[in-house]
């Protein structure tokens, strides 16, 4: 989507869209509404929109659209969101269930709506220049414009440098705005609002649903049938994505009793044993019978696509872990598919990331400040730490700091923030003097609503990871952005709203039960899944970074980017420091987490600026790599 509001007479539409060609995956239509090809509009001419995603049960709102006298002339979902905001005005998002971007021109009022889908799957980008408002699905397609300034915001990089991504609206751009979540923008006579039509829900004790696991098991368990169902509804074939992890493997398992045996389902492996989960992925192959294609994500091939996926991403990166899942989503473009289930937000939703357990153990910790036994609960979260006696003490220092302050907004994630904030000390001189009065914890206290004081513990763990790490990051770098750039759509039932709303209203001991991860959900599978799929701990997604970026693939690339020319040039980074960075890292070969963030952090931030300050837009030449990847097919067993 691209278009900006103008003001160029009273017999026009006012409303301007152009196509600027070569500058990546411009998504939504493009059209001219002062005479070129014409988007979807309702019977009047009134209303048009130009659009990008799927809403899932638009068959059943167009039925009820039909009954109460609307007429239609195309059979898409399109049409349906028109017709529906005719009739309703901004209260029709509500009614939507899907992810979408959108922008809605009233031509009798004159005033333009944009909306984004409720978790932020879909993503819409905005700039004023002068007396115009410019929108776009990218950042790059906004750049295209001449007067649009291209410059990395200071503000950007520090919240990178401690939440791992930009808090919305701000993006890694000073003056390119995204709109948030659950949000709409309308503009129009001389003015701009930005509204929320939709939150996180923040649900009280007291309004919990107070029912045994089981019931709950089933209730869920049918919501999420449902929402694969209707996720299922396409002219294309529907794939999966298939890791062997819980949260893709019921997917998988749901679609294929949908379809039978018909789904395709795709992988990734890895060189190192750390990271790759083949076994069991070839259990669940074997288990529901599917045709499954697997990647292999070599630590060259991850070296050479990441600068492509930095032009798609717009943004830097602390870790490398989006790279692999733009190579499978090249597999599955090549396997001829365009749309895949996925398993991302079961974690945020049913409480599986290792942070919600780190938390409890804490909060316990400060409750027992003296017991001589709590540092063995660290052992019930990573085994290896009990091999290491000066690992152990060193986890345990790590999660014993702050328990003194559980009434910290911020106690489940000020850890892992502050840790990532260390990075900082490699900014320049003049980045740091930019941010000084900066305080990125203040901005995230002053967005939280007035329920999340009243929310139990994992609730307001949970409501920071899907508000800052799931939209921001998740379901951009390592979701829509990385598959689209294959143009292969994602779609993702446990973001399921009616999915989030339930699962709200369910108590913290049912999600974490002692230190079990996601036990309900755990449930909702049993017998549907092998055991040993629904018995296993979580194994955290990740990708390697230090053998990647320092392999010989690499190698060239990080020396360019990194070299005391380069970062003297962007004046982001201190060149000195930088360097000593790089050659404890070439060193170690396989860095500390710290050390790692720092590399893959320093390396994608200068990728960032050459792409899109220094050499844009003649970066889109560069960034299209010789993919080195073993692609495979897998027989079901």
């Amino acid at each position: 989507m691209m278009g900006e509001i103008t003001h160029r007479g009273p017999d026009e539409s006012g409303i301007y869209v152009d196509d600027y060609v070569g500058l990546g995956h411009t998504r939504l239509s493009i059209v001219d509404l002062t005479g070129g090809t014409q988007p979807i509009h309702n019977e009047t001419g009134r209303f048009w929109i130009v659009y990008n995603g799927e809403v899932y049960n638009y068959p059943e709102l167009r039925t009820g659209l039909e009954a109460r006298g609307h007429r239609f002339y195309t059979t898409s979902d399109t049409e349906v969101i028109l017709h529906l905001y005719e009739e309703k005005g901004l209260a029709s998002l509500h009614d939507l269930n899907g992810q979408f971007a959108l922008a809605i021109w009233d031509a009798k009022e004159r005033e333009l709506v944009l909306a984004r889908d409720r978790l932020g799957v879909r993503p819409v980008h905005y700039t004023r220049v002068g007396d115009r408002l410019i929108f776009g699905s990218e950042i790059k397609a906004l750049f295209a414009l001449d007067e649009v300034p291209r410059q990395i915001d200071p503000v950007a990089m520090d919240q990178i440098f401690t939440f791992w991504t930009t808090l919305a609206p701000r993006t890694a751009f000073r003056g390119i705005y995204e709109l948030p979540p659950g949000h709409y923008l309308k503009a129009g006579r001389g003015q701009v609002v930005v509204a929320k039509y939709w939150d996180i829900p923040l649900c009280p004790r007291g309004e919990q649903l107070d029912a045994p696991c089981e019931q709950l098991a089933e209730q869920v368990g049918s919501l999420l049938n449902d929402a694969v169902r209707i996720r299922l509804r396409a002219d294309v074939p529907v794939g999966c994505y298939l890791s062997g992890g819980l949260d893709s493997s019921g997917v998988t398992a749901l679609a294929a009793g949908h379809v039978g045996r018909n789904v395709r389902s795709f992988g990734i492996r890895f060189e190192e044993e750390i990271f790759d989960e083949g076994d069991y992925q070839q259990e669940m192959v074997a288990h529901l019978g599917v045709s499954h294609s697997e990647i292999q994500a070599t630590n060259e091939a991850i070296a050479r696509a990441l600068p492509a996926v930095l032009w798609h991403c717009e943004k830097p990166l602390l870790r490398t872990a989006p790279v692999p899942l733009f190579l499978l989503s090249s597999l599955v473009n090549e396997s001829g598919m365009k749309v895949v289930l996925t398993g991302e937000g079961a974690d945020e939703v049913f409480g599986g990331y290792d942070i919600f357990r780190e938390t409890k153990v804490r909060r316990f910790w400060a409750r027992y400040p003296d017991a001589t036994w709590r540092g063995n609960l660290i052992d019930h979260l990573y085994g290896f730490v009990s091999r290491d006696n000066r690992v152990h003490q060193s986890f345990r220092s790590f999660f014993g700091r702050g328990l003194s302050d559980t009434g910290d907004p911020m106690f489940s994630h000020r850890l892992r923030w502050d840790n990532t904030a260390r990075l900082k000390t490699f900014f320049s001189g003049d980045l740091r003097g930019e941010t000084a009065s900066y305080n990125p914890y203040e901005e995230v206290v002053g967005t939280l609503p007035a329920a999340f004081n009243e929310a139990d513990w994992l609730t307001k763990a949970q409501y920071l990871e899907m508000s800052i790490f799931l939209s921001q990051y998740l379901l951009a770098s390592q979701g829509d952005r990385v598959a689209m750039a294959h143009s292969v759509e994602i779609r993702l039932p446990y973001l399921d709203y009616r999915v989030v709303d339930f699962m709200a209203r369910v108590p913290a001991k049912w999600k974490v039960l002692g230190l079990r991860e996601k036990h309900l959900l755990k449930q909702v599978f049993k017998g549907l899944l092998p055991r040993r799929i629904t018995a296993r701990t979580k194994h955290p997604y990740r990708a390697p970074i230090g053998p990647s970026l320092l392999s010989a693939a690499g190698r060239d690339y990080v020396e360019d980017m990194l070299s005391e020319r380069a970062i003297r040039e962007s004046g982001l980074f201190d060149p000195g420091k930088v360097t000593r960075l790089l050659n404890k890292c070439r060193r170690l070969g396989s860095p500390g987490e710290v050390d790692s963030m720092g590399l893959v952090g320093i390396l994608t931030t200068q990728s960032v600026y050459h792409q899109f300050i220094k050499d844009f837009p003649k970066a889109q030449c560069q960034v299209r790599p010789t993919l080195v990847a073993d692609r495979r097919s897998v027989a079901a067993g």
